[in-house]
């Protein structure tokens, strides 16, 4: 395994993160398959794990617990705090209250003094982020975590905390976890560049783009609906639908590419991100022991110039060819009193 360091940090990582999303509830209610999982994982070099508070409403962090058993010390461990955790007005966001409480949870449930990586994982434009990076910084002082960063942030919003750290004298985000695949490129605009020129260190999500780039789902071949992804978003799978459609044909040429370099369509779409020189790690999310072995095939898969110009031709850099699920919508987009005027004062004259 070639470790790679995580941004500024000096904290070395292996390419492969193992995200545990998929453990839990939600996907594999198993602890103990799901622990030997993580051992698996661990046992092929990989040291870099992912979780967050609210994935199975903090059961996987339990599960991390039971795996990182006598083997915490060589484990760099990630985990977020944002979404809610809760009934209740003040039971999620970015605010010192929150963090500072929802800390003590998220070392309680995987039974650990302390997080290497400790993530806000969407912006918040509630609280002042010098709100944000002042509770952050004292969690650092305190010995509970190690380091901390952001998740799916506009580039806007990271430049901005970097500023507001500088001149307040605050730690600030080492690292940004965007979402990065070859159907969604539109963090090559501005997000990778801007994590380059701060020095952060980036680990991105949804390598496999909701499951299109599984091989799973072919254009003029039967969708099956019934489990999986389309169970909870059906709409975002309808083969009828313009945008799936588009989707679908992006993946019958990537499939091309694929088989031309020698590679299953999943390797492909896990070692794409890693070519680009912004990325640390790609979050890999198994959810049985057969997905984590055919992940793990594609470890030694280099893509070299010709293949990425292909890809390039196929979608161009810096595009989406669908908007990634799970990103962050800004207010300014969804609040029409944002972006309009008083009706009385929209007239020139």
């Amino acid at each position: 395994m070639r470790y790679r360091v995580l941004g500024r940090t000096g904290i070395e990582v292996s390419p492969y993160c193992l995200g545990t999303m998929m453990f839990g509830s939600v996907g594999n209610a198993d602890h103990d398959e799901c622990v030997r999982i993580m051992h698996a994982a661990l046992d092929e070099g990989i040291n870099f794990i992912d979780t967050a508070d609210m994935y199975s409403a903090g059961e996987s962090e339990t599960i991390v617990g039971k795996a990182l058993k006598g083997r915490r010390d060589d484990v760099i461990l990630a985990t977020k705090v944002h979404f809610p955790m809760g009934d209740g007005p003040n039971r999620g966001g970015n605010s010192r209250r929150w963090i500072v409480r929802e800390v003590e949870d998220s070392l309680r449930r995987p039974g650990t003094d302390w997080i290497d990586l400790y993530q806000v994982h969407r912006p918040d434009h509630t609280t002042d982020i010098e709100e944000t990076l002042s509770a952050l910084t004292d969690l650092v002082r305190q010995g509970k975590i190690r380091a901390f960063g952001c998740s799916t942030f506009p580039a806007d919003d990271i430049v901005e905390a970097y500023h507001v750290a500088d001149r307040r004298g605050l730690q600030r985000f080492r690292t940004e976890q965007p979402p990065y695949s070859l159907l969604a490129r539109g963090v090559e605009r501005q997000v990778l560049p801007v994590a380059q020129r701060l020095g952060m260190g980036v680990l991105t999500w949804s390598p496999l783009a909701s499951g299109f780039l599984t091989g799973r789902y072919r254009r003029g071949r039967p969708l099956d609906l019934s489990s999986g992804r389309p169970t909870l978003h059906p709409n975002r799978f309808d083969p009828s639908a313009p945008l799936t459609a588009a989707k679908l044909e992006v993946v019958e040429q990537l499939v091309a590419v694929a088989e031309e370099v020698g590679c299953s369509l999943p390797e492909l779409a896990i070692a794409f991100p890693l070519a680009h020189p912004a990325v640390t790690s790609v979050i890999i999310g198994p959810r049985t022991m057969e997905h984590l072995r055919s992940t793990l095939k594609g470890m030694s898969v280099m893509l070299d110039d010709a293949v990425l110009d292909r890809i390039d031709d196929i979608v161009p850099p810096g595009t989406d060819v669908y908007p990634p699920d799970g990103v962050w919508t800004p207010p300014s987009l969804t609040t029409p009193a944002l972006r309009r005027r008083p009706a009385a004062s929209r007239p020139a004259v």
